[in-house]
């Protein structure tokens, strides 16, 4: 879950499955790990809807919405063969993650094997307010629903035990797929396919009725299906956007060092255009197969954004920057242009980032253009394709069909 703004390094939470100018002074919390750190800090519509949760309501009230299932503590350990280590997914901020099978009809657990698998994301005890974020997961996937959300199956609430029910996403977190070494990178066509599947998810949050920020926007929370389509997980930090003539929401600074935007980290004022600023993050991590931030390189690489940001304008030179593990297989107009998104999305200067509806219209142009059919699979012809301006990292790869929270060693909330 979330927690206060700090420049070290504390542990992810990637359900189921910093920038300021030197300047910002906020307390903080931290649980530590390596990598990232957390800071507690034309329209598309499509197969969605949403209901009015952003009311502050009584707790009983959402609790008992038609929406999810309330499950006992004991349903849930049977479920998950009393949260045996070998149903482990994976450990988050929040708690753990384990995998799980009940029956579809009846919710009653199954047996290993049979009827649905679930992710079932057990709380600590001591997890930094982890009830009050467990309980916003439940108001917002309680009641929103979009092909490019993590579908929220039900919750328990029995004495202390806090724990969440979700539909398991079996191509486990695009963080995973970028950063985890193995045999095979995942190749540009399908990063697309992801890019506009979060980008969708985004936009259904941003254009809704009663706004939502989703505010820890990263690509530990985006969730793969079999199929390779995203789904956006994780919404203990989010938000209800500014309502009236208000601009904004003025909140306490929570994200993730790397991907929150500098207007926010400095003045905690709280955008839809934070969210969008997240979003070219992620862009650039698909682009480059490196992290937001990544203490193990030498000066400027560390950070994504620096060191990436005098290459993305210029086609020449793009492929300086490009993930090594793609061997030059990707069309060159196509991840020009994903670029150029990206440096939009970027832009310091809130109000000139895109909305998020024009990502995607953008990315889908990308998707349908004969060039990704055409050329996906033809090598860019460059004399110095696989190699970087200081050391670009190896391949990496396709984790195993875990849904969740990244381990040890990658992305880190506070």
């Amino acid at each position: 879950m979330g927690n206060c703004l700090n420049s070290s390094s504390p542990k992810v939470d990637a359900t189921l499955s910093s920038r300021t100018s030197g300047s910002s002074k906020i307390n903080s919390k931290i649980s530590s790990s390596s990598g990232l750190s957390s800071i507690t800090v034309s329209t598309f519509s499509g197969g969605s809807s949403i209901d009015g949760v952003y009311t502050p309501r009584p707790e009983g009230e959402i609790l008992s919405s038609p929406n999810v299932k309330p499950f006992s503590f004991m349903e849930l350990k049977n479920a998950t063969r009393n949260f045996k280590v070998d149903s482990l997914l994976g450990e988050g901020g929040f708690g753990y993650v384990f995998k799980g099978w009940i029956d579809e009809f009846t919710h009653i657990a199954s047996k290993p094997g049979s009827g649905t698998v679930i992710a079932v994301k057990k709380l600590k005890p001591e997890s930094f307010q982890g009830h009050k974020e467990w309980l916003t997961e439940v108001t917002y996937l309680g009641q929103l629903h979009h092909p490019n959300l993590v579908k929220l199956i039900g919750y328990c609430s029995e004495g202390e035990n806090r724990l969440l029910v979700y539909e398991y996403m079996p191509k486990g977190s695009l963080e995973n797929h970028l950063f985890r070494r193995g045999p095979q990178p995942l190749p540009w066509a399908t990063r697309l396919k992801v890019a506009i599947g979060a980008a969708k998810g985004l936009a259904f949050l941003h254009d809704a009725k009663d706004q939502v920020i989703y505010r820890d926007f990263k690509a530990s929370n985006i969730l793969l299906d079999a199929e390779f389509n995203a789904k956006l997980s994780d919404f203990g930090l989010a938000k209800a956007g500014p309502t009236g003539d208000r601009t904004h929401v003025s909140t306490q600074v929570m994200g993730t060092h790397g991907y929150a935007a500098p207007e926010y980290i400095a003045t905690g004022r709280l955008t839809t255009k934070s969210d969008v600023y997240s979003f070219g993050v992620v862009l650039l991590e698909l682009l480059t197969g490196r992290r937001a931030v990544d203490k193990s390189k030498i000066g400027v690489e560390q950070d994504l954004i620096e060191w990436t940001k005098p290459y993305l304008g210029d086609k020449r030179r793009l492929f300086r920057i490009m993930d090594t593990g793609l061997e030059g297989q990707y069309p060159q107009k196509s991840v020009y242009t994903a670029a150029m998104i990206a440096l939009q999305c970027l832009s310091i200067e809130p109000k000139t980032r895109p909305r998020m509806s024009e990502v995607v219209v953008n990315l889908e142009e990308l998707q349908s253009a004969k060039n990704v059919s055409k050329d996906n699979n033809r090598k860019l012809a460059s004399p110095v394709v696989n190699k970087s301006p200081a050391g670009h990292r190896k391949r990496r790869s396709t984790p195993s069909g875990s849904p969740l929270p990244t381990p040890r060693g990658s992305n880190n909330r506070v």
